[in-house]
C-alpha cells in the first residue's frame, strides 16, 4: 500500500487526530514510510467525521490520511496495550498530538516508549509544549493563531480579529514536526539511540512572526494588520485593476522603476516620495492611490501580460477553482486524486517535495477504513515473533 520513496522502510506508529500529527504521518506516507494508523474502538479519528463527505466518507479525513493503515487498539485494555508494546518494539517513529500527560496515564510515557524500544523517535506535538505554566491547556488552531500573533497582524486596520485563512498553526506544527524527527533520525544513525521531539503550535506560531519581532525590536511600534501590504517593502502589495486586484511585488529600486516604465508613469520613480524603496514605504498610501489610478483603465489579464513581459513579479488572487485549474499547478503534480472504494476518484493537493531519484505519483493509494488492516498489521508483530 505505501508510496515507495526515500523513507521506505521506515515504520510510523501513528496515534494522532484530527489534524497536526496526521499531516505529519501523511507527508511521512508520501515519502513512503509505512504509517500505521492507531485509532479508538468507538469511532476512530474525530475527523472521520468532520465534513464535508463524498458518499458519507468524510473528506476532510480522507485529505489528510492518504496512504495509511488502520488499526482500532483500546489501550487502557491489556490485550491492546500488549499489542500496541509490540508494535512499539518494531517501529522507528511514534507520533501522538495528545495533551502533555495523557500518555503518562497509560503508562506509556517517554521513560516506558524508550524502554521498549531504544531506537525509537517519540514526536509529541501538543498545543503548549511539554513544558511551561500552559503545558496543561487545550488547544486549537485558532487558539494558538490568536495567542501567538499570527491573528494580530493579520486582516486590515480596525477590523475584526481575523484568522489566516488555512489552518497554519496546526499545520506548522507537523511541518516543524517532521523537521524535528528526521533530525533525529540523522542523530540516531550517528549514536544508535532514540529521542523525544517535543513540538509546541504555540512555538511554531511564534517561529512565523518574521519580521513582525524584528520590527518591534527595532522600533519598540507594535505591529498590526495592514491588510495585503507588506510592512516593510513598496509597492508589495494587491492592487486594483479594472475587474479585480493583482499582486505587484516589487521588491527592490530597480523593479520599481521598471514597474513605472511598464505602466506608462515614469515621473513616479522621479518622484521625491518614491525614490527608494524607505521613502516609498512611508509614502505607502500615496503610492497606492497613483498605481491603483492607472491600474484602473485596464483588466488585470492584460496587466498580467505587461508585467510579465517587463519582469515584474506579479500574478493574480486566485480562487481555490482556478488554483485546481492552473496549468502550473498541474504540470507540477499538485493536483492528485486517490481511488477511495467508497468515494470514487477524489482529488486532493500533491506532495511539493519533489525528489530526483523518485516518481512523484499522480495517483496515491487512499485514506484506510477503520480497522481496515488489523490483519497486515498484526502481522508485523508475528513476523517479529
Amino acid at each position: 500500500m505505501t508510496t515507495k520513496g526515500p523513507l521506505s522502510g521506515l515504520v510510523v506508529l501513528d496515534l494522532s487526530r484530527v489534524l497536526a500529527g496526521p499531516y505529519a504521518t501523511m507527508v511521512f506516507a508520501d515519502l513512503g514510510a509505512r504509517v500505521i494508523k492507531i485509532e479508538t474502538p468507538a469511532g476512530g479519528d474525530d475527523a472521520r467525521h468532520f465534513g464535508p463527505f463524498i458518499n458519507k466518507k468524510s473528506a476532510y479525513f480522507m485529505s489528510l490520511n492518504r496512504g495509511k493503515e488502520s488499526i482500532t487498539l483500546n489501550l487502557k485494555q491489556s490485550e491492546d496495550l500488549k499489542t500496541f508494546e509490540h508494535l512499539v518494539g518494531q517501529a522507528d517513529i511514534l507520533v501522538e498530538n495528545y495533551r502533555p500527560g495523557t500518555m503518562e496515564k497509560l503508562g506509556l510515557g517517554w521513560d516506558k516508549l524508550k524502554s521498549i524500544n531504544p531506537r525509537l523517535i517519540y514526536a509529541a506535538i501538543s498545543g503548549f509544549g511539554h513544558t511551561g505554566p500552559y503545558s496543561q491547556r487545550a488547544a486549537y488552531d485558532m487558539v494558538v493563531q490568536g495567542m501567538g500573533g499570527i491573528m494580530s497582524v493579520t486582516g486590515h486596520e480596525g477590523g475584526e480579529p481575523t484568522r489566516v485563512g488555512t489552518s497554519i498553526g496546526d499545520i506548522s506544527a507537523g511541518l516543524f514536526g517532521v523537521t524535528g524527527i528526521l533530525s533525529a533520525l540523522y542523530e540516531r544513525q550517528q549514536s544508535g539511540q532514540g529521542m523525544m521531539v517535543d513540538v509546541s503550535m504555540l512555538d511554531c506560531q511564534v517561529a512565523m512572526l518574521e519580521n513582525a519581532i524584528a520590527r518591534y525590536t527595532a522600533d519598540h511600534v507594535i505591529p498590526g494588520p495592514l491588510g495585503a501590504r507588506h510592512p516593510s517593502i513598496t509597492p508589495f502589495a494587491a492592487f486594483k485593476a479594472q475587474d479585480g486586484y493583482i499582486i505587484i511585488a516589487a521588491g527592490n529600486d530597480i523593479l520599481f522603476e521598471k514597474l513605472c516604465d511598464a505602466i506608462k508613469r515614469p515621473e513616479l520613480y522621479k518622484d521625491n516620495r518614491f525614490t527608494n524603496n524607505a521613502e516609498r514605504t512611508k509614502h505607502s498610501d500615496d503610492l497606492t492611490l497613483e498605481l491603483n489610478k492607472t491600474l484602473a483603465m485596464s483588466s488585470v489579464d492584460a496587466w498580467l501580460t505587461i508585467l510579465e513581459t517587463a519582469g515584474i513579479p506579479s500574478g493574480p488572487i486566485n480562487t481555490i477553482e482556478h488554483v485546481l485549474n492552473d496549468p502550473q499547478v498541474n504540470a507540477r503534480n499538485m493536483v492528485i486524486s486517490t481511488n477511495d472504494p467508497t468515494s470514487g476518484s477524489v482529488t486532493m493537493a500533491g506532495n511539493p517535495i519533489k525528489l530526483s531519484r523518485f516518481s512523484d505519483p499522480v495517483t496515491r493509494p487512499p485514506a484506510p477504513e477503520l480497522d481496515a488492516d488489523r490483519d497486515r498489521i498484526l502481522s508485523l508483530i508475528s513476523n517479529d515473533n
